[in-house]
């Protein structure tokens, strides 16, 4: 013999009590765990010195230079001369000395721009420049 259940109105309906539960927990959780971190930065403490600590630096990054055919120097698509440029470049090398230079020069432009850009590297000590290139290969 078949047992039969009568299906009634309320298992038609989705309880959502324990998703609203865990979205507070969650939320409890979170603003706990940002207080806690907030109060680790407050406290007032002077560090120790060491002679062979080494300043935290970023992760190493490209500066792409680019130069038009007139020889102006654009980066970030902002203007430079060649003073403001060594003034960021100088800037970069002491904010991370790994950072790499990417030169794109305009190929109408003369040659004498690219090389004041690598005296430019060249006196912030960043060693890690380069002169970038179109691909050979025809477009279709």
């Amino acid at each position: 013999m078949a047992v039969q259940f009568k299906k009634s109105r309320t298992q038609k309906v989705l309880d959502i009590t324990p998703l609203i539960d865990i979205v507070f927990l969650l939320l409890i959780f979170f603003m706990v765990m940002t207080r806690f971190d907030e109060e680790d930065y407050k406290l007032d403490v002077v560090l120790p010195t060491a002679s062979e600590a080494q300043p935290l630096i970023a992760q190493p990054r490209e500066l792409f230079i680019n130069i038009d055919e007139q020889g102006n120097f654009f980066v970030r698509a902002q203007p430079y001369n060649i003073q403001q440029l060594e003034e960021l470049l100088a800037q970069t090398a002491a904010d991370n000395p790994e950072s790499s230079v990417i030169i794109r020069a305009d190929k109408n432009s003369t040659i004498e721009y690219s090389v004041q850009v690598m005296n430019a590297c060249n006196k912030a000590k960043l060693t890690n420049y380069s002169l970038s290139t179109a691909s050979n290969e025809p477009t279709q």
